[in-house]
Order: structure tokens, then sequence, then C-alpha cells
């Protein structure tokens, strides 16, 4: 398996087990419950669990066979147009935000939950970067650990001064032409190419309207606007390669994409099933598609009817 697929496996794989405890939680505790300690107990010995399961993973799947070195970094940031570093900041984001709901469930109060969740969050994508600094193939990554970084300070600094997510990180995917052309890095098929192919990728900083208006405003409170950033035409990894394995490759522009929609906030949505509470907390980092207007140093503005 190739390192970034193996990678963005383990970054799913820690979503679905941090919304574990969501099943069992019919509703976020107010800040001067009780913390219930058996709970607790859950998040903390679960957690470390599932970190020392992922180191262990990590390094008998992928690392055991490469030469050691001394801790060492490497700057990858001209990778991908930063796509990556997108990816990474709004992944530690998003751990962070389930992270604090778990500690929630256990009854910790919004500022701790905020502060170590975030800390967790952050925890959790640097995994990657420990083993990495420690291979000779390979070397910890400045802009992944500062991406990460950023994501998880952007959580935790709007839960400590609004108790809220007035902006959020999302994502979007759409299928494209490119992967065909490199397929052992941008997949071999539908799932790899979700999971690898950056053209594919749109990352979202999505605001809450409501959130900025007066307390009794009649304005719906999950509508939203949207900014994106995504990119085209990338082939290789820093620049696109003229052939692979002897076959020629058609020149693609690699191209940056910006963009502006309108969004939902699914955790806003008022609603009296724990089913959809649970699955709108699941699929709060995803972007709706929405009409959307896009700007590209190639085409110049482009709309789209439908965007996703």
């Amino acid at each position: 398996m190739k390192r970034k697929s193996l990678n963005t496996v383990f970054i799913l794989i820690g979503i679905l087990l941090c919304l574990m405890p969501e099943l069992k939680s019919q509703s976020l505790r107010k800040d001067n419950d009780s913390i219930d300690k058996k709970s607790l107990n859950t998040v903390i010995y679960t957690s470390a669990g599932l970190y020392t399961a992922t180191l262990t993973v990590l390094y008998f799947g992928w690392y055991k066979d490469t030469p050691l070195t001394s801790f060492h970094f490497i700057n990858d940031n001209e990778n991908f147009l930063q796509i990556d570093k997108v990816g990474h900041a709004t992944t530690a984001y998003t751990f962070s935000y389930y992270a604090h709901n778990w500690l929630r469930w256990a009854g910790v109060n919004n500022k701790e939950s905020a502060i170590y969740g975030s800390l967790m969050g952050f925890g959790s994508m640097t995994v990657i970067e420990i083993l990495d600094g420690f291979s000779a193939e390979y070397g910890a990554s400045w802009g992944d650990l500062l991406a990460n970084g950023f994501g998880s300070a952007m959580f935790a600094g709007q839960q400590l001064l609004w108790k809220d997510q007035r902006f959020r990180l999302k994502f979007s995917y759409h299928f494209t032409q490119y992967a065909q052309y490199n397929p052992n890095l941008l997949g071999k098929n539908n799932l790899q190419r979700i999971l690898k192919d950056y053209n594919g990728h749109t990352y979202w900083l999505s605001a809450n309207i409501n959130s900025f208006l007066k307390y009794d405003s009649k304005f719906p409170k999950w509508i939203n606007v949207a900014v994106g950033y995504g990119g085209d035409g990338i082939i290789g990894v820093k620049s696109n390669p003229s052939e692979i394995d002897g076959n020629p490759i058609p020149h693609f522009d690699r191209t940056r994409q910006y963009y502006v929609s309108m969004d939902i906030d699914w955790t806003k949505i008022d609603t009296d099933s724990k089913f959809l509470r649970f699955m709108f907390k699941t699929l709060s980092f995803v972007k709706l598609p929405f009409p959307t207007l896009e700007y590209n140093k190639k085409n110049n503005f482009v709309f789209h009817w439908l965007y996703f």
C-alpha cells in the first residue's frame, strides 16, 4: 500500500472510532454537569489504545523494513499545490471536533473539552509525522505539523470564544479524468481516487450567517456561505511528468481553483430524531453541492450549476 493511501486509511478509521461515543449519547452535557468517571475512563483508555494501535500497525505495515535514522524534518510544501496541507488542517479540525464531543459526552466542561479535544486532534495527526521523522526514506514535515496545528487551534479558539463553531472546515470530492494517467499516485479504483486524487478534492471554509446576527434574528440558523480551494491538472507531486513507464502523458496546466458557494451547517438543523442528530454530527465535515462560482487564472470565472 502506498504511504499516502495508508495515511488516509488511518485518518478515516480514526474518524469512525472517534464517533463511537455519539452512538450512546443523547445530548451533550451542560457545563455544570458532573463528570461521568466511567465514561471518561472509556474516553481515556480507548484514546490511548487507538493511539498505540495506530503506531503499531503503521510501524509493522509500512516502516518496519525501512532504515531508521535520527529524527529529521523535510520541506514538502511544494507538493500538490498545497492542497494536501489544507487537507491536513481540515482533518485535524474534524478530529478535534469529534474528540471535544467525546469529552463532553463524558461530562467534561466546554473549556477543558475544547483544550484537550484539540490536543487529541493534533496528536492523532502527529503519529505519522513521528514515524516519518525517524525514517531515512521520509522525514517529518514542518508544513504538515503547522497545518495540523492550525486546524486544531481553529477549533479550540472558536469553542473557547463562542462555545460554537461559527466557521467550519469542510471537504467535498468529485471524480476527475487525471487518475488514469498516474494511477499509482492518484488511485487505481474509485475508492483510492477519493482518497488520493487531489484534483477532485475541494476544501471549504464554511461560515454560519446566523451566528453573526442578533440573537432574535429570524434568519435560518442552518444556512452558511462557503469559500473553497482546490486544484486541477495535477499528475505529479511537484510537477507533471511528460511520461510514466514509457507512456506519454498529455500536457496539463497545474491550476489553482477558488470557489464561492452556499452551504448548510448540519448541526444547526433542529430535529427530535436521535439518529438524525447523530448523522448531522457525523456529516458535519461534508460540504453539500450547491451552485458555485469558480475563479482560476486559466479560465477566469466559471459558474457551476451544481458543484461538489
